[in-house]
């Protein structure tokens, strides 16, 4: 059996359950026999020289972790053919025969350059906005979406001692999974999501309802895709007489330990990364689908697919309309 040397690094926005990713890359490569790199600040570390030899004692007690233990950058040089050459000779002078990816659509974006380039790449999923269509979750959303609903049952409990409304901004530029996913399964009346734009004409007029028929305190979910939290409530304010907060919830979605399901998916993916390497597999970006690991072509990966869940949409309009 032929013995790898495997670099792993972490991309992008940090995102929970990164740390589970690595844990898995470097164990189940460690049970190959291989090498294992670390390469620290992502593709700028892979420029810089940033890299250290891992073992598994580097890996203990991190599953439970947010963050990256391996750090994370956003590198604009790196998107220039100089910065990728640079990046392909320190792999050469490394002997990295291949390299684990895990991040979002702009870090797959770069493992796809590398791979035209020769460089034999497996991306791992790592974002919270669950925005890679070709698999059906990704690293940290669950993580994310129970961060949001935590802040939103205490937001409701306070606007419920003032009778008032809040509207609370959740990240999502072009996919509002968090938003609905949090507004489905917490303590939300009306959610926004760039997916299925809705008046916001028409989402006050909700509101004023809500009053109306003696619900006093609403909960509105936004996600940043569909607008700013400040500007829908001066819309509110301006067009009714609802009272009512905006509240953006920013970094903290991103923060603290991973659920047990996002442990388990980025377990699950980061050791059939590492299987499809000796596998003989190239340039594959692994996912899950209806609860089973898939892998396919990095190429195919890479680039925002809508998976959005539009029939999710209209169930949370229908079980949260007040019926009299």
């Amino acid at each position: 059996m032929a013995v790898h040397r495997i670099g792993v690094l972490t991309s992008g926005g940090d995102t929970p359950g990164m740390n589970a990713a690595v844990r898995a890359v470097v164990r189940r490569s460690l049970s190959f026999g291989d090498v294992v790199l670390g390469v620290y600040h992502g593709y700028e570390g892979l420029m810089n020289g940033s890299v250290k030899q891992l073992q598994s004692a580097d890996v203990h007690g991190v599953i439970q972790r947010g963050g990256t233990i391996l750090r994370t950058a956003r590198s604009e040089t790196f998107k220039t053919p100089e910065g990728q050459e640079k990046a392909i000779r320190l792999m050469e002078a490394y002997e990295m025969d291949s390299l684990v990816v895990i991040g979002g659509d702009g870090s797959f974006r770069g493992a796809e350059a590398l791979a035209k380039r020769g460089v034999n790449v497996m991306g791992m999923p790592g974002t919270i906005d669950n925005d890679m269509g070709y698999t059906d979750f990704t690293i940290g959303f669950d993580t994310a979406v129970n961060n949001v609903i935590s802040e939103l049952e205490k937001i409701r409990d306070t606007m419920r001692s003032h009778d008032r409304v809040a509207v609370v901004e959740v990240m999502g530029r072009a996919c509002g999974d968090i938003a609905l996913w949090s507004a489905m399964t917490g303590p939300t009346d009306i959610v926004l999501t760039p997916e299925c734009p809705r008046p916001w004409e028409e989402a006050a007029a909700h509101l004023v309802q809500n009053r109306l028929l003696g619900r006093y305190t609403s909960l509105v979910v936004i996600a940043e895709g569909a607008g700013k939290a400040e500007d829908f409530a001066k819309f509110v304010r301006e067009t009714t007489d609802v009272d009512i907060k905006p509240v953006v919830l920013s970094y903290i979605q991103r923060g603290g330990s991973p659920t047990a399901a996002d442990r388990m998916l980025a377990t699950r993916l980061g050791a059939r990364a590492v299987e499809l390497i000796h596998e003989g597999k190239r340039n594959r970006a692994v996912g899950i689908r209806d609860n089973k690991i898939i892998d396919v072509d990095i190429c195919e990966a890479s680039g925002h697919s809508d998976n959005f869940d539009e029939e999710l949409y209209n169930l949370h309009g229908v079980l949260n309309k007040i019926y009299i």
